[in-house]
């Protein structure tokens, strides 16, 4: 499965800030058991389940940067690195969280890197992960195959104007044209 090929997806599901809080709650709950001592977020939408677990479970949070994109552009099939894990993290129990693991490649790419720095233990998370992500994330507060809307993607700003995110048009687009098939 290719990342960002939506028509494989089953359904839409919009997720509201109500049920983020939820999921991330969820994700705290299943992470606390590993008594994580550094979540590592990644940047730019993990940010925000990373940062509700840090302090949900009162530890520290270092933001790390691996995306296809630039720019909100994908650009690569592979994860780049632009801001690497910190060597703080040796000797410690580390959790990365994502927002979403698709192909699961870039959750993998993060827990290896956090292993050759040394740290004693690598969890992955996601709030959301698809049936397909390979490997899978250790905890997920959700598994589903839907395409799924996140509350910080739905508008951006287009000129003064609040618009439908475009990756989020064609993602719909997507649907509709494989449910006619």
């Amino acid at each position: 499965m290719k990342p960002y090929d939506y028509a494989y997806r089953i359904g839409v599901r919009t997720i509201s800030w109500n049920e983020f809080a939820s999921l991330a709650g969820k994700l705290s709950e299943l992470l606390e058991q590993f008594q994580p001592q550094v979540i590592l977020g990644i940047a730019r939408a993990g940010l925000f389940p990373a940062t509700q677990v840090a302090c949900s479970l009162r530890c520290e949070l270092f933001p790390i940067r691996l995306t296809r994109r630039a720019n909100d552009q994908v650009i690569s099939d592979q994860p780049i690195w632009k801001t690497p894990i910190p060597p703080e993290v040796a000797g410690l129990v580390v959790v990365v969280i994502d927002e979403i693991a698709d192909t699961g490649r870039t959750l993998a790419m993060a827990a290896d890197s956090a292993v050759r720095l040394g740290a004693e233990r690598v969890i992955t998370a996601s709030l959301v992960s698809h049936s397909w992500a390979e490997p899978v994330p250790h905890v997920t507060a959700l598994i589903s195959d839907e395409f799924i809307i996140f509350p910080w993607d739905e508008q951006v700003l287009d000129h003064g104007k609040w618009v439908t995110h475009p990756e989020i048009q064609k993602g719909i687009q997507a649907q509709t044209r494989s449910s006619k098939n």
